[in-house]
């Protein structure tokens, strides 16, 4: 394997599957940290909860190994602001984690009235209301932004819908689709590389999902590692581009 200096991991199917822990996936942090390689965790999940999670698994890391859609989306807008427009507004749908991020930059402006941006995240207490406010807004022109387009979410009462289902109301009532920050886009993975300062020939992604981990890695043109612990199985892309690396299990990687 080449000598990558930046490992970026997802989670669930990578390194957990709920409350089961991937032995072999815990073991691959351990061995990228001995290693002295840098790493950070990909996830919908806000960073605390992360750390948390993974302190439960075996695995004790901090914050700043945590990257999420809410960074990348607020790198993103940070990066289109011109330098002289003065406040952005934005519209949020989401919860803590998006708004914390969002509330944490100065140059953001939270406002119903004519935003700059319309940004959707995952919010279980979704109202008429706050889907009244973004439809409007987006017909006057403000940008639609889906922090992630994850259609479903696995829980223990089956699939709920995730915040791909609710922007697809938003985009159906006002006819513009959504531009998303999170995997399978490349934005997030090039805002992550210019934050860790990593060319795209130096990283790697590490997950399960073929899907969202590997396609992220083929829209940004980053080495991909898919680990067959989850969701994705050899026989499901038989018939499909390949990743860079393919194996059953993290124990498999040679550092």
């Amino acid at each position: 394997m080449k000598d990558y200096q930046l490992f970026l991991i997802d989670l669930d199917g990578t390194i957990y599957r709920g409350k089961e822990t991937i032995a072999s996936g815990v073991r691959f942090v351990h061995r990228l940290e001995a290693a002295g390689k840098n790493y950070l965790f990909l996830t919908n999940n806000t960073p605390q909860m992360v750390v948390d999670k993974l302190a439960g698994h075996g695995v004790m890391t901090d914050t700043s190994h945590v990257y999420t859609p809410c960074m990348a989306t607020t790198s993103y807008l940070l990066n289109e602001k011109e330098t002289d427009s003065g406040k952005i507004g934005v519209y949020l749908i989401g919860q803590i984690g998006l708004w914390h991020e969002f509330l944490s930059h100065p140059e953001f402006e939270i406002k119903e009235e004519k935003p700059d941006y319309v940004v959707v995240g995952m919010d279980t207490d979704l109202t008429y209301h706050k889907i009244q406010v973004a439809t409007n807004a987006i017909r006057n022109d403000a940008k639609f932004i889906g922090t992630n387009a994850d259609v479903n979410l696995p829980s223990e009462n089956g699939l709920l819908p995730g915040n791909g289902s609710q922007c697809a109301m938003i985009a159906t009532a006002t006819g513009v689709e959504p531009l998303f920050i999170g995997k399978p886009s490349e934005i997030i993975i090039e805002r992550v590389l210019q934050k860790m300062g990593c060319s795209k020939e130096d990283a790697l992604i590490v997950g399960d999902n073929y899907d969202t981990d590997i396609k992220a890695g083929f829209n940004s043109k980053v080495d991909q590692l898919l680990v067959t612990t989850g969701i994705t199985q050899p026989e499901d892309i038989a018939d499909k581009k390949q990743p860079t690396i393919l194996v059953d299990d993290l124990d498999k990687v040679k550092l």
